[in-house]
């Protein structure tokens, strides 16, 4: 029997806005947890403005990210803990396909995508949350 949340496969995490490399969240929830960071794209997605962080909707463009791999042993700690962060913020889990810069590599990810009921603000031009205009964050 898996004691693995949703038995869920040991896939990386697609990040993309308060918990990318840089941002206020990264060091506060990640550090130490992850074996390679990554810049990541995700397409067939558009990125909406959210109360202080960003939501991923599914849509016609592409959003800039960072492919995070969890550290040695560390998958399944890691991915409880961001659903802890992640859903009762208005997020849902799913496995979608996103592309490696560096290698241009398609490879199956976990991305937090808005649930049903999200506050979805305006459409954050460009997918990138780091060139928003007012960027905080």
């Amino acid at each position: 029997m898996s004691t693995r949340p949703d038995a869920a496969p040991e896939l990386p995490f697609f990040v993309y806005g308060t918990l990318r490399p840089g941002a206020y969240n990264h060091d506060r929830f990640l550090a130490g947890r992850t074996a390679a960071e990554e810049a990541a794209t995700l397409t067939g997605a558009e990125l909406r403005d959210g109360p202080g962080y960003p939501y991923a909707v599914p849509g016609t463009g592409r959003i800039t990210g960072t492919l995070l791999t969890a550290a040695p042993g560390g998958h399944d700690e890691l991915l409880g803990m961001l659903d802890r962060l992640e859903l009762p913020a208005g997020y849902r889990r799913v496995a979608l396909d996103v592309v490696r810069e560096r290698d241009a590599a398609s490879t199956a990810a976990w991305v937090y995508l808005a649930a049903p009921g999200a506050p979805l603000g305006p459409p954050i031009e460009g997918g990138d949350w780091f060139t928003r205009p007012e960027r905080t964050g």
